[in-house]
Formats: structure tokens, C-alpha cells, sequence
């Protein structure tokens, strides 16, 4: 068990008046009819964390860079993201940040200066607050001509550690991870270089035979600058947008189990020849035990593919009202967030975009309702340019509260970003003034990724900034409340169990966690199932459905606690039908 500094006070939080009709007609769509698993007194000031930005004083010295001088095209306007993960397994988050670079396709001849100069960079987490840059120990700088947009990372050759998979626009790299705190460039030999312009890599196990396989998410096809130059419409305020260009199809690679992939796209049933993908991320919404696919396109209808559990897709985005958010067609949506929201269960979806944002809430399996502007996101929202969502527990009150990443789409505007508490019945409320000074800035953001990096026991945030310094958000107070980390790990390899499901009871209170590692735009975070579980030091139930179907689960588990649970390792699909808990 891991003890909790515990933090005084916080800040109080404030409600703006609604009447009784109305709370009651809101609760009423998402379903909430319980309380949280606070237990506070009704006139006691519930607690709320402060964010300090602890970049310069953690030794993070990154900065994102276009490649050039100027911000002139859609490619260099897309990116910054990153990820956390544990490359070293030593129970920290390490980051590791992507950058631009000069590139023939994208930068101007002013910008040659940059040529060979910029680079990826690997920053190990030593356990005591602070990073260490060790992107040339490592080797996983980039490639020269690989324009950095994004990265995933998982054990694919289940030999005991995290490798590492990059998006580019270019082509994409492999890096495979040595166990020494060094990798190796295996791209070529594995073939999945998915040569294009990638933003996404989610890796999940889409057969059931026990390897992680990877969902490549394609952008479009960029014409190197010749639309800009001679387009017949070119705004004088902007560069050309994403219907100037044709879409890309998105791509899934089945794992071999030899160290290679397989393009396995069109006998699956994925195959979208005029997709835009934004992002995507993986996880079983329907509640089969099957996972799905959530694709977010831009400017034209998202596709949700659901897993037949034979090794088909079949996008049911129009059926399951995924397809179009309350903004239409027109929308911009960027990389979707998965999380359960009004805590019934079933998976909800957040997609940031350049309007009002979206959030669809799941009523009932493969039923989704809209509610941005009935839970409050649009009036968030509206006045900005939204990138990275986070759907997180950031007070371990037990409800997910909201943070959005924002910046102008084509120039280097800057925006405020968004922290929103959830208010347990209906609502986000506005917590900026109450959340510290970074809250009080304005910033270009794009990706936004979470993760616990100091183990204290509550949620720290990372912002990535266009053409700037990134921002690690260490929480300050969220740890007031209790929690519990539940960590499903393969017992062959020690890994995260991506793909196993984490439910925790609490009295008549359930939340529900999948086990993702990408999850929000051009990011992959902590993938440690993370509960808050307000004035509670015991949970009274955890439960893990495992990837294959098997289920355990625990009783009178106390709190405040990184509690990894070793699971048994199957190389060979689950059997059909129902499988009892052991």
C-alpha cells in the first residue's frame, strides 16, 4: 500500500441557480439517480484542487517547433501530441514529446536553418518529481523527414516492456524496446511504416488470440503546398482547410506474432476510402466484451465500428447517433475521449471541436444522446477552438470532470484553456479561477494527455503547446479524498492488461474504467485505472473483466492504494458463452 499526503482545504465551488423542473428534467436524460460516493456534510465546502505548472522546476526543457517561421499549412497547424508511459518499469510515467521539423512537403526555404535540428525527445520520469532528457540514450529522436504528430506505445512482442509507435506525417516508426532503457528501429522489418499522414495508434487484441494489434488512424493527403499556391480560392486570413484535400483510409495491422503486421483493413470490413481521421480510440461500447472502434472525422461523419466478435467491423455511427454531434456535418471534430460520465455504466463519448464541442451520452447500449448544450460544455466551449479533451476524476469525488486543451486553428492566437467540474447531477461547472494561475493564461494548445506521474494519488495534467513550451500540471489537492489505482497485469509479462475492464462499488455508487492507453487527441496517457472515492477508505467491491472474458474480483478493498492484480495470460481466444468469475 502506498500512503497519502494528505492536503488541507481547497477552493470552494460554486453553482449557478437552475430550478428544481430543470435539474430534474436534465438528470433525467443522462440517468443519474444516486449519489456520488462523497459523504460530506451538505454545508461542508467540497474540495477542489489547485494546478501548478511544475515544466521548469521538473527539468522538462522541450519546446515544439514548426520547422519554419511561419504557421502556413494544415500540417504544421495539427500537431503537437505525446504520451506517458512506463518505458523503464520502474512505476513511473516517462513522456515522450514529438515535434515538427523542416520538411520539403511543408516548410518554406526560410525555415532551412531547422534542417537536421529538431527532434523528438524521451524524458524518463526519476521517481522524485524531476525528468531526465534521454532521447539520445534511447535513439528515438525521429526520422529527418518523419514530421511528428502523435504516439502509442505497447508490449506487441509481449516480451516485458512498452515499445514505442509514432505518428508522422511521412511515415510512421517502430521503435522496439531493447529492456536496457534503449530501442531499435524495427519499422521496415515489422511493416508498419503506413506511409501517409497518421494521428492516431490505438492497440488492442481485435481476434482474440492474445497479441496487440494496432489501428492506424490516416488524415488526408496533403499535396505539398500546390492548392495554396494556385487554389482558385485562397483567403487571404487562412490556409486552405481539410475539404480542399482528399481523405485518407484509416488502416488496422494484425499482429503475426513474429514480428510483423498484416494489412488486414478490407477483410475486416474498415475499410473508408474518404475518411479525414482525427483520432480513435478503442473500447467496447456496446458491452459485449468485444472492442469497437470510434473514429472522429473532419468536417464530415464520424464512424463508430462495432466488433461482431468474428473478426468483422460494421460502422453503426448513424444508428447509435455517433455520426454527427449537435454541430452536424460541418464540425471539426478532433480526437474523441472515452468515460463514463453519469456513472450508469455505459460508456460515454467527448469530442473537442472548432464549434461547441460534443458530448454524447450512452442511455442505453448502442443508444447515444446528445447533451452539450443541456450539461453546460457548449456554453464552456463555445468562444474557443477546442483540441485535446480529458474526461478525468480530478477532486476523487467519483465523477469525471472536464479539461480541454484550445488554440487558434490557424494562426498563434492564443485561448484559455477548460476545467470544468462536473456537478454530480447534470452539469460542468466552471472551475478556472478556482484551479491556479496557469488557469489564468492563455495558451495554443493542442493535445492534452493524464496521468499520475508523482504517484500521490490523484490526476496530473500535460498540455502540448503549437509552436511552444508544453505544460505538466501537477494536481495539488485532489489527493484530499480518497482513491484507489487498480492495475489489471499479465502475469507472463507484467503489462498492463489493455483491454480489461475495472469496476469499483462503493456503497450504491459503480464507476466503471476500461483499460485504454490512447484516449483524446494525438495523446496516450496513464492507462492505470484510476477511482476517486470521496470520504470512503474502503471500496466494497472491485471487479475486473480480463481481455479474454475471465472476471475476478475482490471485496472490502481499502483505499489509497496502487493495487496491481496479476491476472492469468491466454495466447488463444476465449471459449464462447459465459465464463465463470473465479
Amino acid at each position: 500500500m502506498i500512503p497519502l499526503p494528505r492536503h488541507t482545504g481547497g477552493q470552494p465551488r460554486h453553482h449557478a441557480p437552475r430550478s428544481a423542473a430543470r435539474l430534474a428534467l436534465l438528470a433525467g436524460v443522462i440517468g443519474v439517480s444516486h449519489p456520488g460516493p462523497t459523504s460530506a456534510a451538505a454545508n461542508e465546502a467540497p474540495r477542489w484542487p489547485r494546478f501548478t505548472d511544475v515544466t521548469a522546476s521538473a527539468g522538462i526543457r522541450f519546446e515544439h517547433h514548426l520547422g519554419d517561421l511561419d504557421l502556413s499549412n494544415i500540417v504544421e497547424a495539427t500537431a503537437p501530441g505525446g504520451l506517458f508511459f512506463d518505458y523503464d518499469n520502474d512505476g513511473f510515467q516517462d513522456i515522450y514529446f514529438v515535434n515538427g521539423r523542416w520538411h520539403r512537403d511543408i516548410s518554406d526555404n526560410r525555415g532551412r536553418t531547422f534542417k537536421g535540428k529538431l527532434r523528438n525527445a524521451l524524458y524518463r520520469n526519476n521517481g522524485d518529481g524531476t525528468f531526465t532528457d534521454v532521447t539520445d540514450q534511447a535513439g528515438v529522436g525521429g526520422y529527418e523527414d518523419s514530421y511528428g504528430m502523435a504516439a502509442s506505445a505497447a508490449d506487441y512482442d509481449r516480451d516485458g516492456d512498452l515499445d514505442l509507435y509514432v505518428c508522422n506525417y511521412g511515415r510512421n516508426i517502430l521503435y522496439r524496446n531493447n529492456g536496457d532503457g534503449t530501442f531499435t528501429d524495427v519499422t521496415d522489418e515489422a511493416g508498419l511504416a503506413s506511409p501517409g499522414w497518421a494521428l492516431a495508434a490505438p492497440w488492442f487484441d481485435y481476434n482474440g488470440d492474445g497479441l496487440l494489434d494496432v489501428f492506424v488512424v490516416h488524415y488526408l493527403e496533403y499535396d505539398k503546398g500546390a492548392f495554396q499556391r494556385t487554389g482558385a480560392y485562397y483567403k487571404a486570413d487562412n490556409f486552405p482547410g481539410p475539404l480542399s484535400y482528399p481523405g485518407l483510409p484509416d488502416r488496422l495491422y494484425r499482429n503475426n506474432g513474429n514480428g510483423t503486421f498484416t494489412d488486414v483493413t478490407e477483410e475486416t470490413g474498415l475499410l473508408e476510402p474518404t475518411g479525414r481521421g482525427m483520432g480513435a480510440v478503442v473500447c467496447d461500447l456496446n458491452n459485449d466484451g468485444h472492442p469497437d472502434i470510434y473514429v472522429t472525422n473532419d468536417a464530415m461523419a464520424n464512424n463508430l465500428w462495432i466488433n461482431d466478435g468474428h473478426g468483422r467491423f460494421r460502422d453503426l455511427g448513424p444508428e447509435t447517433g455517433t455520426a454527427f454531434g449537435e454541430g452536424g456535418q460541418g464540425v471539426s471534430s478532433m480526437g474523441p475521449f472515452v468515460a463514463d460520465v453519469n456513472r450508469n455504466g455505459l460508456m460515454d463519448i467527448l469530442v473537442p471541436d472548432m464549434g461547441y464541442s460534443s458530448l454524447m451520452v450512452q442511455v442505453k447500449p448502442g443508444f447515444f444522446m446528445d447533451i452539450t448544450s443541456q450539461s453546460g460544455l457548449a456554453l464552456l466551449c463555445g468562444q474557443y477552438t477546442g483540441w485535446g479533451g480529458l474526461l478525468v476524476d480530478l477532486d476523487n469525488d467519483g465523477y469525471v470532470d472536464l479539461f480541454l486543451a484550445n488554440g487558434d486553428p490557424h494562426h498563434l492566437y492564443l485561448e484559455d484553456p477548460v476545467i470544468a467540474r462536473w456537478d454530480g447531477k447534470s452539469r460542468f461547472v466552471d472551475q478556472a479561477r478556482e484551479s491556479g494561475d496557469f488557469f489564468q493564461a492563455k495558451y495554443v494548445g493542442r493535445g492534452a494527455a493524464f496521468a499520475d506521474f508523482d504517484n500521490d494519488g490523484d490526476i496530473d495534467l500535460l498540455m502540448f503547446a503549437l509552436h511552444g513550451k508544453p505544460h505538466l500540471l501537477r494536481n495539488d489537492g485532489g489527493n484530499a479524498q480518497s482513491w484507489l489505482k487498480v492495475v489489471p497485469v499479465l502475469t507472463d509479462t507484467g503489462m498492463v492488461a489493455l483491454g480489461a475492464t475495472v469496476t469499483v462499488k462503493t456503497g450504491s455508487f459503480t464507476q466503471i474504467q476500461p483499460v485504454l492507453g490512447v484516449n483524446g487527441y494525438l495523446v496516450s496517457n496513464d492507462p492505470r485505472p484510476h477511482f476517486g472515492l470521496g470520504t470512503h477508505t474502503v471500496a466494497d467491491a472491485v471487479e475486473i473483466r480480463w481481455p479474454d472474458g475471465q472476471r475476478q474480483t475482490f471485496s472490502q478493498v481499502p483505499a489509497n492504494q496502487i493495487l496491481r492484480v496479476p491476472g492469468a495470460a491466454r495466447t488463444t481466444p476465449a471459449p464462447a458463452g459465459p465464463t465463470p468469475s473465479r
